[in-house]
């Protein structure tokens, strides 16, 4: 394995799960902000009413963030086997429709309780795609990642 395939690979395996640790300190920021914001206007705790709110926005940012970076393998991956390109497809597919939902919800009552105990099934079943992308990157890097496209050179050139 050339060491120019290491960092390729590096950013398939890192790109999915970074996505999901930058929502969780997103969470966290946010969370601290409003709660410092919170306290000193009321000197209460933040209703029920703004939890579910920032619970919304980070599911909408999260999501995005999924489908943005699964765009970019999507694009990456053309000439892998149609197998595995058709599984990204369907996690982009995935991916997408939960964004949607998370997007027109206003509040938790919009959501159907579907969402709820689907999106954790189908976003397991979407890491265990990239997982088997990665699997096969590992074992099988495409040539082109390794020195380059190749291209017939000009007459006079």
């Amino acid at each position: 394995v050339s060491d120019l395939s290491l960092p390729q690979i590096e950013v398939f395996k890192q790109g999915f799960n970074q996505k999901l640790e930058e929502g969780q300190a997103k969470l966290r920021e946010m969370w601290l902000d409003w709660s410092k914001k919170s306290s000193k206007e009321t000197g209460d705790f933040t209703e029920p009413e703004e939890m579910e709110s920032l619970a919304l926005l980070l599911a909408r940012n999260i999501t995005h963030q999924l489908q943005m970076t699964c765009c970019e393998i999507v694009s990456a991956i053309r000439g892998l086997p149609s197998s595995l390109q058709d599984r990204v497809k369907q996690s982009l597919a995935t991916i997408e429709e939960l964004h949607a939902s998370f997007s027109l919800a206003k509040s938790f009552q919009d959501l159907s309780s579907s969402v709820f105990t689907q999106s954790q099934k189908k976003m397991a079943v979407i890491q265990e795609y990239m997982e088997e992308l990665l699997d096969y990157l590992k074992n099988n890097i495409p040539l082109s990642w390794v020195v380059g496209p190749f291209s017939p050179r000009e007459e006079g050139e």
